[in-house]
Order: structure tokens, then sequence, then C-alpha cells
């Protein structure tokens, strides 16, 4: 259980890494565009999958999230990391910030997706 632990607070840990990373000039753009979603998909409070669907609704945050942070670590200069973990240091301390932005979208996204639905099983 402890290793668990571990890995959920390195995960957290690396999220804020990229958070600051993203921001930071010497990052290439298709990287911060990788990394900005990662990070707003991870701050948003709405999921893709909502996880309240069995299964599936914490898939996304046991495979999308840590596979999305590990191929954003892997487009970053290695001494861009090293600065931003120290800002993730001190910002763990503080608290992490929302997406709003994000969470709208996502909620957007979910909106026109019943929506379609609903119009779909109405011609029906």
């Amino acid at each position: 259980m402890n290793r668990l632990k571990n890995w959920a607070k390195q995960l957290k840990r690396r999220l804020f890494v990229l958070y600051f990373a993203y921001q930071d000039e010497r990052v290439p753009w298709y990287a911060k565009v990788f990394t900005a979603c990662v990070v707003a998909y991870a701050f948003s409070p709405i999921d893709l999958i909502p996880d309240f669907i069995p299964i599936l609704g914490y898939l996304d945050d046991l495979i999308l999230v840590p596979l999305g942070i590990f191929l954003a670590l892997k487009m970053i200069p290695e001494p861009v990391i090293a600065d931003c973990e120290v800002k993730a240091e001190e910002l763990i301390k503080n608290g992490k910030p929302k997406n709003w932005v994000a969470g709208a979208v996502v909620l957007f996204i979910w909106v026109l997706a019943l929506s379609w639905i609903g119009v779909w099983m109405l011609q029906r």
C-alpha cells in the first residue's frame, strides 16, 4: 500500500512539474501543446469518462493521465524539468490549481454527446 501511495505522490509531483514546464519558453511548441492538454485534463474538475461509470470511469485516471505525464516529460528538455521540479515542490506545499476552462470544455463535450444521443433516440 505504501508503494501505491508513493507512486501517486510522484505522479502528482510530476504533474506540477508539467504545469510549470508548459509555461517555459525553452519547451518546444508541440511539447507545450501536449503538456498543456495533459495538465488541463488532470486539473479539470470533470473527467472525460465520469468516475461513476463502473471500471471505465477510473481507467482514465489510472492509464491516460500517467501515460500523458510520461510522454510529456519525454518531450521536455532536462534542464527545464530540473528548474520546474524546484517550483513544483513549492506549489505542492501551497495546493494545486484548478483549470475551470478545461472542465467547461469537457462538460460541453458531454452535453453535445448527450444531446446527439437524445436527438438520435427521438428520431428512432
